[in-house]
């Protein structure tokens, strides 16, 4: 079944704003003004649970719905 648009669209807008917000801790080694597509996800759920805590796997629910 296809994703709605309106989830992918939250998706991404969760998985931006975890960047911005764990980016020190989490994604320390990519370039800070980098803009969170799509195909991104995989590598922010991945370093979401490898980094970030309880957050991080909270946010990685989030995302994961």
């Amino acid at each position: 079944m296809p994703e709605i648009p309106e989830v992918r669209q939250r998706r991404l807008e969760v998985a931006r704003r975890a960047f911005q917000e764990l980016y020190a801790q989490c994604f320390w080694s990519a370039d800070p003004n980098h803009h969170v597509v799509e195909l991104d996800l995989p590598w922010i759920i991945r370093n979401l649970r490898q980094h970030g805590g309880h957050r991080g796997y909270r946010i990685v629910a989030e995302l994961c719905r």
